[in-house]
């Protein structure tokens, strides 16, 4: 539960802090607006992520072990160090043995996860971990490339890009498998 009166109160706190005059024009709406804002990012509902489908094996389709990867979903987080965004790239990847995971549910699996104070190094573990418990499957792999405004408005103040990535079941354990899915990612 996000206290909104207290969130207000402490941006008026900061505004009056950093010499600014909270009652001038721009300011006036400012702590309802952040307090607005912390609300929306902690209480961000992602929607269903549960549904996934069974896997048939027919004739023509045998879902029993494709890999299945996903790219190009941007995700938002704050950085639990300094309270500033970060953004990142995130693609998945897994195999899929008994259940098959609605397409949209991985990006809603990544927003989900990266709606709070968070790191992207546990960001990557988080989404692998919410993979495996939705599919069933071991074989979960996840790569994340972001950006930090922790490093870019602050102390080095350079762009750079944050990549980290997990890898468990054959992900970890075969080369080749690791291989073909850093060749989709990248392709």
């Amino acid at each position: 539960m996000v206290d909104t009166d207290r969130i207000q109160k402490a941006t008026l706190e900061i505004l009056e802090a950093i010499g600014e005059d909270p009652e001038r024009e721009g300011l006036k709406d400012t702590p309802a607006r952040v307090a607005r804002f912390w609300q929306e990012f902690v209480d961000y509902d992602c929607g269903n992520t549960d549904i996934t489908f069974e896997c048939i094996t027919t004739d023509q389709a045998d879902c029993s072990s494709p890999m299945v990867v996903v790219t190009g979903m941007r995700v938002w987080s704050l950085c639990e160090h300094h309270l500033l965004p970060f953004w990142c790239d995130v693609s998945i990847g897994y195999i899929a043995r008994e259940k098959v995971l609605g397409l949209s549910k991985f990006a809603r699996v990544a927003h989900q996860c990266a709606h709070r104070l968070q790191i992207q190094e546990r960001l990557v573990h988080q989404i692998a971990d919410e993979v495996e418990r939705l599919t069933g499957s071991s074989d979960v792999t996840v790569f994340a490339s972001g950006q930090h405004l922790c490093m870019v408005m602050r102390g080095i103040k350079t762009e750079g890009m944050l990549k980290t990535s997990v890898s468990r079941g054959v992900f970890r354990d075969d080369p080749n498998v690791r291989m073909e899915f850093l060749r989709l990612i990248t392709s």
